[in-house]
């Protein structure tokens, strides 16, 4: 069973918006994506839990069984770097609306999964103030 999650009004109309682009339409290895923002409990920007990762978010995370811990940012596409992970990838809808404290399976880019744990957000843009990311 997946987790509840939680994801912002703003990131929602942000995503929707990018999921329906002419280039995104038809992509099926989106529709995890559009499933999870199916799902979602949606609040308000400013009502958002300060625990929970969002856009632009920066996230603790721990591997399981090996408990190797790491930072992770939820971006956008186009945006790269090390410890980034873009919302079009599995690991990062699977990403979205976490919160501290709850389990996921982290779909690895070979084919395996990883069972990583959200240990902390780091920084949440929502929590600081910060809308236009």
């Amino acid at each position: 069973m997946k987790p509840e999650i939680i994801v912002s009004a703003l990131d929602l109309e942000r995503l929707e918006g990018l999921l329906h682009n002419p280039n995104m339409r038809n992509r099926r290895d989106l529709d995890g994506l559009r499933t999870e923002l199916d799902r979602a409990e949606v609040r308000e920007a400013a009502d958002m839990p300060p625990d929970v990762i969002t856009m632009n978010s920066r996230a603790r995370v721990r591997e399981h069984p090996s408990g190797r811990e790491r930072e992770l940012t939820l971006v956008y596409p186009g945006n790269i770097g090390e410890g980034y992970v873009s919302i079009l990838t599995p690991a990062g809808s699977a990403l979205l609306g976490m919160s501290v404290g709850q389990k996921i399976d982290w779909p690895t880019v070979e084919g395996r999964e990883v069972h990583l744990e959200v240990l902390e957000v780091v920084r949440q843009p929502e929590r600081e103030g910060d809308f236009d990311l």
